[in-house]
């Protein structure tokens, strides 16, 4: 794929983001919303709680951090320390940055990196409802991470290394911004199976976490690729319950499936 085609993604998927983002800054939710990996939730704690989270960590956040976006829930494979530096990569609203920080708490750090300018408006916002001194927000994109080489113990994703263009690149910034023995703590979205033409073509699907996945078998040779050891990747059938919603009737439960992504760097 050239650049050029690279950055007519990221475009596509920035400015759909930021319709999220303004959607959600007057509150948590939108009415016109569905349920899907791409849109504010109506039921934000509810659909959250759906893919894994518990109701004490959706009550644990500041109104409008959580907008049930998402397909997992990496905070229960994170394995989080106190006094440990996260990274969460397309950090939205800041939900998983918020429950990171209370993890590692006041000795540790978080670093939220999203793509899109509003969103990290949006995150910096919710920042001031908290008395976090520990949690900021960068933006940058993902394959070009704003962060300083062996600078992380643990990086986060939820749902959004899919949308990337340039996985490997990815991974690579992911290995070079992690200190020896960190590791990775992801829920993306695999593909299961072929998708047909117009599921491909369809740059609102890519947008909503379907299109851009690829094989657990791809992944792992891009982490391997990228030099991480001890991977881990394991799909996980009940969220096919969900992602059912997300386009009703189009039966993207057969193309997609949930998986949660853990690898080491030596």
């Amino acid at each position: 794929m050239s650049e050029t085609n690279k950055d007519k993604i990221r475009e596509s998927v920035r400015e759909h983001y930021k319709g999220v983002a303004l959607s959600a800054r007057g509150s948590c939710c939108s009415s016109a919303s569905t349920d899907c990996c791409s849109s504010p939730s109506v039921h934000p704690k509810k659909d959250s709680q759906e893919m894994g989270y518990s109701s004490e960590e959706v009550n644990a956040v500041p109104q409008g951090a959580n907008l049930g976006l998402g397909c997992g829930n990496p905070q229960a494979i994170a394995r989080l320390q106190n006094g440990e530096v996260v990274l969460d990569l397309g950090s939205g609203g800041g939900f998983d940055c918020f429950l990171a920080a209370k993890q590692v708490g006041a000795q540790g750090h978080v670093i939220g990196v999203d793509m899109t300018p509003d969103m990290i408006s949006l995150a910096r916002k919710n920042v001031e409802k908290t008395a976090f001194k520990n949690v900021e927000f960068r933006l940058g994109e993902i394959e070009n991470l704003p962060v300083a080489d062996g600078a992380v113990d643990v990086i986060l994703s939820n749902c959004v290394i899919n949308l990337s263009p340039d996985k490997q690149r990815v991974y690579k910034e992911a290995f070079r911004v992690l200190k020896s023995g960190g590791r990775i703590a992801f829920s993306d979205v695999v593909k299961t199976a072929p998708m047909p033409k117009e599921v491909l073509e369809d740059m609102a699907l890519y947008s909503s976490c379907v299109s851009g996945s690829v094989l657990i078998e791809e992944i792992e040779a891009m982490l391997k690729e990228a030099g991480f050891t001890s991977i881990k990747i394991e799909p996980k059938d009940e969220s096919k319950k969900f992602i059912r919603k997300w386009v009703p009737h189009g039966r993207l439960e057969d193309f997609v499936i949930s998986a949660s992504i853990e690898g080491i760097k030596p």
